[in-house]
């Protein structure tokens, strides 16, 4: 009899990995407590944008036409309790206000709640991003109050906004966290077609497993931090960090990705994770062991302050009365999460000197209009760039690049333009009468 599986959790982890699992054949039940969320799910909506995942989801939601009728969507743990085999938790982590470590209220109510319901066997697998050590103690909460044989496994999501539901179905690698062959079976029977195709297995112990995911996200954020402060090195010594990174990207035990200078990372995921390691790892003595970590954070803020630093210069010294046009909201591109992004954080500095800022962004507006509603926003591009006196590209859209710049130029009031991520055509807008800067490079 083919599994059953439940996903805890719709957001974005949850709701993509609940219809990667319908896709692969399984009958899969999603639980969230959001009577919205669910409302939404079952219609074959998803609250967030992913491109590719609302065509998936409603390929398969039970109720919407031509699908195939495996996923369904529920607000009740007793009914997920009875129906799962394995049961994947995919609720949020957020960092602690006023801490740098993980919250874990999520988790444990989640497990608190699915655990009295489990009164067969069943496997529950958690993929939420957690501190190094809470699996084993989720464990004995599985132990002690599943009247059933429940058992613990924890597999770490890699998903990358923009590409979750490729990265879900044709992951690059699996990592799971096993306590016995049992559950290393059922996860291999879960995850036999990506397998099939060439996916990485890893099979590891608790610890190891909750390690790989905050280990990966370290190392990229000091990937990206260490080419900003190449960058810093290049704006005082006069080099191009381009060109840089360019060259040292050649040397296959460096590698070219992650090596482009900017305003820096942001996002629901690297700043919130390499902080908590941070916290896990001074509760477990070692805390000299990440102290670099301190210094990736503090590069990585100081990038935004060094973008509205070069934005002052080139409005004369002071935003009263200037007009700053913002192009991106969210904190990457083919995503409209805004959480801890780097462009709106650099757009309310700004508005907060008492800069006019207006900001478009092809999928963020609704997200950002919540978060800063006391910016301004325009529908397109050129209706942003209007009456401005600086152009701030910050958020590295496809779109953007292909902007034209005589365009633009003849809506703005003074053409200068600051590249936060070193993506667009130097030459082209130059030669449309710009003046064109980005961080790390020479000014002409």
């Amino acid at each position: 009899m083919a599994l059953k599986i439940t996903v805890i959790g719709t957001g974005y982890l949850g709701a993509t990995h609940a219809a990667a699992m319908a896709e692969l054949g399984f009958e899969v039940l999603g639980l969230d407590v959001v009577p919205e969320k669910i409302e939404m799910l079952s219609a074959g909506r998803v609250p967030m944008y992913e491109p590719g995942l609302e065509e998936l989801l409603a390929r398969h939601v039970a109720g919407v036409e031509g699908s195939s009728g495996r996923l369904r969507f529920t607000t009740s743990w007793e009914e997920v309790g009875a129906f799962g085999d394995v049961h994947f938790v995919c609720v949020n982590t957020p960092q602690k206000h006023g801490e740098y470590a993980c919250d874990m209220s999520y988790v444990d109510a989640a497990f608190a709640s699915l655990a009295p319901h489990l009164t067969g066997s069943a496997l529950v697998v958690g993929k939420s991003t957690v501190p190094v050590g809470s699996a084993e103690r989720l464990a004995r909460v599985l132990r002690d109050l599943a009247p059933g044989d429940a058992e613990l496994a924890w597999n770490p999501e890699f998903l990358r906004e923009g590409f979750a539901v490729r990265d879900t179905l044709h992951p690059d690698r699996i990592v799971v966290g096993v306590a016995s062959e049992r559950a290393e079976k059922l996860l291999r029977e879960v995850y036999a077609t990506p397998v099939g195709e060439g996916s990485p297995f890893v099979v590891t112990d608790f610890p190891t497993a909750e390690l790989v995911k905050t280990s990966a996200n370290s190392f990229l954020a000091t990937k990206i931090s260490f080419i900003n402060a190449m960058a810093e090195v290049c704006e005082a010594a006069g080099g191009d960090v381009v060109k840089l990174a360019e060259a040292i990207g050649h040397d296959e035990r460096i590698g070219k990705k992650f090596l482009r200078a900017g305003i820096g990372f942001g996002g629901g995921c690297l700043p919130k994770d390499i902080r908590a390691f941070m916290a896990r790892a001074g509760e477990l003595g070692v805390d000299q062991a990440l102290t670099f970590l301190r210094e990736v954070d503090s590069i990585n803020m100081r990038r935004r302050g060094h973008m509205v630093e070069l934005a002052r210069e080139a409005v004369g010294g002071s935003f009263l009365g200037k007009r700053v046009a913002v192009l991106g909201a969210t904190f990457k591109p083919d995503s409209d999460d805004v959480r801890d992004s780097p462009a709106l954080n650099v757009a309310g500095q700004i508005h907060l000197q008492g800069g006019q800022v207006t900001v478009y962004d092809p999928k963020g507006m609704a997200n950002a209009r919540a978060l800063f509603p006391t910016l301004g926003y325009a529908e397109s591009a050129v209706a942003a760039v209007r009456g401005a006196h600086v152009v701030l590209h910050l958020t590295e859209w496809g779109e953007f690049r292909e902007l034209d710049p005589r365009v633009l130029g003849e809506a703005a009031s003074a053409r200068i333009v600051l590249d936060g991520r070193n993506a667009l055509d130097a030459e082209r807008w130059r030669e449309a009468g710009w003046v064109y800067r980005a961080m790390g490079r020479p000014s002409a």
